[in-house]
C-alpha cells in the first residue's frame, strides 16, 4: 500500500520507518529544508518516561498564578485575541482534579512506557549517534515543601511501576558532581532511573537516513495546503507544488496537525504552547550536568548532549509566534549559571524557539479517525521525543492493518467527538 505520511518530525519520520519495515510504499512531505527542524530541532533532549504526566493536575490553576508573578518564571500568557486560547486554557483548566489527572496520566504512560520499549528494540536494530545516554532524569528540588510534594509523584511511580530513588543533597550531588558548587541551593532530588536523554534532531536525521535505505521518499521545501474529501475518503493532500493521492494518510504536523485537520471536518483542540532552549559547548566535564535534571523551582532542564549543555524550559501562550525577544531567554539561562556556573559557555549558546503541540488533557490524539484512510499521530505536547518510538509503532500497525501492541481507547479523535 502507498502512504502519505504529512511531517517529518521526529513523530512523522519514525511512523515512516515503521511502515517502511512493514512494508508499505511511503512518502513523506514537509514545508522545511530536512527532517527534524521545527519542535523536534534544540528540545530538551529529555526520554523522560517517568515523568510523563499532563500538565494539567490539581494545584497547577494556584501555581500558574504564582509563577506569573516570578521573575524567572515559566509561564508567559499574553492577553492575545486569540478564542482558540482561551477556549483551550477552559479545557485545561477542567482537567486539574484528580480524577482526570489519574485517567489522563494513565493514558500517557500507557505510550511512553511501550516508546522506551520500542525505542530499544530499535537501537538493537539500527546503529544511530545521537549522543544518547542512558543515566536517568533528576529532579531538583530547592525547598522542603517541593520534597513533601513529590510523595504524590512517588505513589504514582509506584502504581506504574516506574524505577526511582529519593535522594538528599550528598545523594544529588553524588549524581551530579557538578552541583557540589551550589549545594546550599537545593535540598534533595527525585533520580528517575529509566529515563534516557539524547539529541532528538540528530535522531530524526539518522532515522530518516534508515527509512530512506527501506525506500522512503521524502520531498522537502514543499507547502501542504490541504487535504481533500472523496466519497467518505481521503482523496489526495494539496501542497504548493501539486497534488498527491495515496491508499492512507497519517497527519504528524504538530502544533500545525489542527489547521490541516479543519480542512476535512475534523477539530481538535491542540495549541501551540512556545518553549525556548540554548545549547552551549561545555567547558569544564567535571563541573557540567552528566544526564538530565529538571529545576523543579523553575520548570526548565538542563541536559548533557555529547560536549554540548542544552537548557529548555518556559511555557509562553501566544499562538503561532515563534519570534523571539530581548529577554526570551532570560530563564534558561538563569538556571544554568545558577546551578552550573563553571560548566558551560553561555555567551557562546545558540537560542532558539519552537512551538509544542499540546492538547489541553496532556494526551496525543493517536490512530484512526471517522475517514478509514486518515490516521493521526500529533498533539504529544512536550514528550514528542519520549513518545515518538512508541506511537511510530502502533500507528503504523494501525495503518498496515496489524493490531498494535497497545490500545488506542482514549486517544483517538472520538474523545472530542471527532
Amino acid at each position: 500500500m502507498k502512504v502519505i505520511v504529512l511531517g517529518a518530525g521526529v513523530i512523522g519520520v519514525t511512523t515512516a520507518y515503521y511502515l517502511a519495515r512493514r512494508g508499505a510504499d511511503v512518502l513523506v512531505i514537509d514545508r522545511q529544508r530536512g527532517p527534524g527542524l521545527e519542535t523536534s530541532f534544540a528540545n530538551a533532549g529529555e526520554l523522560s518516561y517517568g515523568m510523563t504526566s499532563p500538565w494539567a493536575a490539581p494545584g497547577i490553576p494556584l501555581k500558574a498564578i504564582k509563577w506569573l508573578f516570578m521573575k524567572y518564571r515559566p509561564l508567559f500568557i499574553w492577553p492575545v485575541l486569540d478564542p482558540k486560547m482561551w477556549s483551550w486554557g477552559v479545557k485545561m483548566l477542567a482537567n486539574c482534579n484528580s480524577a482526570s489527572y489519574a485517567r489522563n496520566k494513565g493514558r500517557m504512560v500507557r505510550i511512553s512506557n511501550y516508546s522506551r520499549d520500542a525505542l530499544i528494540d530499535l537501537l538493537a536494530e539500527e546503529d544511530i549517534a545521537f549522543d544518547g545516554r542512558a543515566q536517568g532524569t533528576l529532579q531538583l528540588f530547592r525547598t522542603e515543601k517541593q520534597v513533601k510534594g513529590s510523595k504524590a509523584d512517588q505513589a504514582v511511580l509506584d502504581a506504574y511501576d516506574s524505577p526511582y530513588e529519593v535522594l538528599d543533597r550528598d545523594g544529588c550531588v553524588e549524581i551530579e558532581p557538578g552541583l557540589a558548587h551550589v549545594a546550599g541551593k537545593f535540598v534533595g532530588g527525585l533520580r528517575l532511573t529509566a529515563d534516557r536523554t539524547g539529541d532528538c534532531r540528530m535522531f530524526t536525521g539518522a532515522l530518516a537516513e534508515r527509512a530512506e535505505a527501506l525506500g522512503v521518499q521524502f520531498r522537502y521545501n514543499e507547502v501542504i495546503k490541504s487535504i481533500e474529501l472523496s466519497g467518505g475518503r481521503i482523496g489526495g493532500v494539496v501542497t504548493d507544488k501539486g497534488r498527491d493521492t495515496a491508499d492512507a494518510y497519517v497527519m504528524a504536523l504538530g502544533a500545525y496537525a489542527p489547521i490541516l485537520l479543519r480542512t476535512v471536518g475534523i477539530k481538535v483542540p491542540i495549541y501551540p504552547v512556545k518553549g525556548y532552549s540554548i545549547t552551549m559547548p561545555v567547558t569544564d566535564d567535571a563541573s557540567a550536568p552528566q544526564s538530565t535534571l529538571m529545576d523543579e523551582t523553575h520548570k526548565v532542564a538542563l541536559t548533557r548532549l555529547g560536549d554540548r549543555i542544552r537548557v529548555a524550559g518556559q511555557a509562553e501562550l501566544i499562538g503561532y509566534n515563534t519570534k523571539t525577544g530581548r529577554t526570551a531567554f532570560d530563564t534558561v539561562k538563569h538556571v544554568v549559571t545558577d546551578l552550573f556556573p563553571k560548566g558551560g559557555d553561555v555567551s557562546r549558546a545558540q537560542g532558539w524557539t519552537g512551538l509544542r503541540p499540546m492538547t489541553p488533557d496532556g494526551t496525543p490524539v493517536l490512530g484512526p479517525t471517522r475517514y478509514p484512510n486518515l490516521f493521526v499521530n500529533c498533539g504529544h505536547g512536550t514528550l514528542g521525543w519520549t513518545m515518538a518510538c512508541g506511537s511510530g509503532r502502533a500507528v503504523a500497525d494501525a495503518v498496515t492493518g496489524a493490531t498494535p501492541e497497545i490500545g488506542f481507547e482514549g486517544l483517538t479523535v472520538a474523545r472530542y467527538g471527532q
